[in-house]
């Protein structure tokens, strides 16, 4: 097993092969959540917390068809919102934040979502995940988005040993091609579903086997990490 304890420099040139890597496996690789302008993805991406993303493409439409802008949702009784979110798990907050969220946007923003992470991670029920795939799938400004699949994966490819994903954000945007850091997101979402998955990784079957210190004798067997 090589060692792969390296400087950032080496990290650096081998996130590139990841990269390109999977660059080459997933070349349609983009978010998966539904949407058509900012503020649907800002309602997804705050739904999809521990919720699957297919759940939340099922519920979107009738969703974003009854409340098409800002003003619907802040005009909306609560509990009418709530009755379209509350197979999403934790919906009472949600749709309590998808409300204040709306209000905020109509008071500061003239209705619409901003375009900077620091406006967007003051927005109730928003934290830099959402605001990172609301930037980089929205408005072209990459961002490094950590959710369960890339905090995984780049523990095991020894990008980081950090579990807080804040500090995996930042130890990733120290290695990763600033123009990619959305792109790399999305792979990392791609690859930890289809191969690199929690308790059963397919190491054999992985295009970054080579690259990565994860052992392979794990493979078949029920882990988490």
């Amino acid at each position: 097993m090589p060692d792969f304890k390296l400087t950032i420099k080496a990290n650096k040139e081998r996130a590139k092969e990841v990269f390109d890597r999977l660059d080459a496996i997933y070349p349609d690789a983009e978010c998966s959540l539904d949407h058509s302008n900012p503020l649907e993805l800002m309602v997804a991406t705050i739904l999809s917390a521990q919720c699957t993303d297919a759940r939340v493409n099922k519920i979107s439409p009738a969703l974003f068809k009854r409340f098409p802008t800002a003003q619907s949702y802040a005009d909306a009784p609560l509990e009418e919102i709530k009755k379209y979110v509350q197979t999403c798990g934790f919906y009472h907050n949600k749709a309590k934040n998808i409300q204040a969220n709306a209000l905020i946007l109509l008071e500061k923003h003239g209705g619409e979502v901003p375009q900077s992470l620091e406006e967007l991670v003051n927005l109730p029920g928003v934290g830099r995940k959402t605001a990172n795939v609301v930037l980089g799938t929205c408005f072209n400004i990459p961002g490094v988005v950590v959710d369960t699949h890339c905090g995984r994966l780049t523990r095991r490819l020894g990008f980081t040993k950090n579990t807080d994903p804040v500090k995996v954000e930042h130890d990733l945007m120290k290695i990763w091609e600033h123009k990619h850091w959305s792109l790399y997101s999305h792979f990392m979402v791609f690859h930890g579903r289809e191969v690199c998955q929690s308790r059963t990784p397919k190491c054999s079957q992985c295009a970054l086997r080579t690259l990565c210190p994860f052992p392979d004798s794990r493979e078949g067997k029920k882990i988490c990490k």
